[in-house]
């Protein structure tokens, strides 16, 4: 964690360098100003009554020396509308403080942000959401990738001096559920930020032996609800994973198939299964990609990086869940011994499979993930891949594609999404879609026609869930990372992930 956190439910007495609370447009107060002691509301008031700061959603003003305060600085942010201030806007407005301190040397916040009234919160745990809301939003505005730095600027340090994030919390309010957010919080920030870390890391380190051993040390830090195997090329070629080892073929880096049993749940427990692709490089093989971004295909192991993502958060929140996850790792590189367009190959369900193109590599590994997660008496499954450019045609960057066999599912991880603002769209599945991928030499093609791609390459991950497994696939491919000036990976989508296993425990423990 880059920072610590804590609660209080003393304004006067908590020594911090600043204190943080929302204004709503046009100057209206907010609950947590009948907090602060009256010479502070009173020197708030004076200073509103110039005008720079009128509410709006993201406007900052930052006032030195508030009296009655134990505190050097009082920061004001604009949260707009009061009656369109919802989750979204909350969020906004957390992420516009914390740039706000950005550069001012402040270590230690007071924050009174969480006191500002959301629409639609959650009556009972409202509060304590947006606690947990608060330090997600905090750890992740202030990573930053530094692995591969010779030194770190001096003024990048003071960039992200802050260390110490207090809540004020009244005496009043439901502690445990406050308690449990905070802990909450922590957890889904490592996972997310850890999938980050592991996403940004080159593809000349972030191999997939490295991988591999990042799952294994994560196992070893929690053997007492955790467990993983690393299987090596030999053992997949006695399973009969011709897809997934044609696609490592090309390259001098051996694949790996890492499996984490996550062990929370009771024993009779059914799991969830939880696979990601793990590319940890893309060059698209004898298909080769354009030059131009092709530096951004190390973020092709996202799907896996978010595997690892939520079990790292599972294992620090101690969910009592069953957990199976399997992230398939090789890279896609152009060789003498490479997929050629044209070659057939043979999955470990023994369905063949025409390769018309080699960049359409990650549904030849996650296939024979698929497959063999069926050996679990699965649930449910759920993969997560940076699958399809297709995707990123459709959906742009805000909203990862869904896909799903049963509306159930569809729906509560839709809904997960929404909560943790890590929103998805559903696609279709229609039968309608799959004879786009009929081949004349084996039993399919990779890939359809230009038209629906990531549609049928969902089609085609759909033909290896067995009848009755109730399954969803999660197209990342334009919301796990973004390029341009702010490259980088998101964590995307381990959030709605750990907000859609949060439900399911609590589910279980209700019945």
């Amino acid at each position: 964690m880059l920072l610590q956190y804590a609660v209080h439910d003393d304004i006067k007495n908590q020594k911090c360098d600043c204190v943080i609370l929302g204004l709503f447009d046009q100057q209206k107060s907010v609950r947590a100003i009948d907090y602060l002691p009256e010479t502070a509301r009173q020197y708030l008031n004076s200073k509103l009554a110039y005008g720079d700061i009128q509410g709006r959603l993201e406007q900052t003003l930052l006032l030195h020396e508030a009296p009655g305060l134990n505190a050097d600085r009082l920061l004001v942010i604009g949260c707009g509308s009061e009656e369109r201030f919802d989750m979204k806007a909350w969020r906004k407005a957390m992420a516009s403080a914390i740039a706000a301190l950005k550069g001012t040397g402040v270590r230690r916040v007071l924050n009174l942000l969480p006191l500002t009234q959301v629409v639609n919160a959650p009556a009972k745990s409202g509060l304590a959401a947006l606690v947990q809301e608060a330090i997600i939003n905090t750890e992740y505005q202030l990573y930053r990738f530094s692995a591969c730095k010779s030194s770190v600027d001096p003024e990048d340090d003071k960039k992200t001096a802050l260390r110490e994030m207090t809540f004020f919390i009244p005496e009043d309010e439901e502690r445990v559920n406050i308690h449990q957010a905070l802990e909450r919080g922590e957890s889904v920030a490592e996972g997310i930020n850890w999938a980050r870390e592991l996403a940004n890391l080159p593809g000349n380190r972030c191999t997939p032996s490295y991988l591999a051993d990042q799952a294994q040390q994560l196992a070893q830090e929690h053997s007492d609800l955790l467990h993983c195997d690393v299987l090596e090329e030999d053992q997949m070629e006695e399973l009969g994973m011709g897809a997934l080892l044609s696609v490592s073929r090309g390259s001098r880096e051996p694949a790996k198939l890492i499996v984490f049993e996550y062990r929370g749940g009771h024993s009779e427990q059914k799991p969830v299964v939880l696979v990601g692709k793990g590319l940890t490089f893309d060059a698209g093989g004898i298909s080769l990609k354009p030059a131009a971004k092709m530096d951004e295909m190390k973020y092709d192991m996202c799907g896996g990086a978010a595997v690892l993502g939520v079990i790292k958060a599972l294992s620090l929140m101690k969910l009592p869940l069953h957990v199976v996850a399997i992230v398939p790792s090789s890279e896609n590189l152009p060789d003498g011994a490479a997929n050629k367009p044209g070659d057939i190959v043979t999955s470990m369900s023994g369905k063949t499979i025409e390769i018309l193109n080699t960049d359409a590599e990650g549904r030849l590994i996650l296939c024979d993930a698929l497959t063999y997660s069926q050996r679990y008496d699965a649930e449910i499954t759920i993969d997560m891949a940076t699958l399809t450019g297709a995707c990123v045609v459709a959906l742009g960057h805000e909203a990862s594609g869904l896909f799903s066999n049963d509306d159930e599912l569809s729906d509560a991880i839709l809904a997960a999404g929404d909560r943790s603002g890590d929103r998805l769209w559903r696609l279709p599945l229609w039968e309608e879609y799959q004879p786009s991928l009929k081949s004349s030499f084996a039993d399919m093609a990779n890939v359809g026609d230009r038209s629906a791609g990531s549609i049928t390459a969902a089609c085609f991950l759909s033909r290896f869930v067995p009848a009755g497994r109730k399954w969803a696939h999660l197209d990342i491919a334009g919301s796990a990372y973004s390029g341009g000036a702010k490259k980088g990976a998101t964590g995307r989508p381990v959030a709605m992930l750990m907000d859609y296993l949060c439900a399911m425990a609590h589910k279980n423990e209700s019945r």
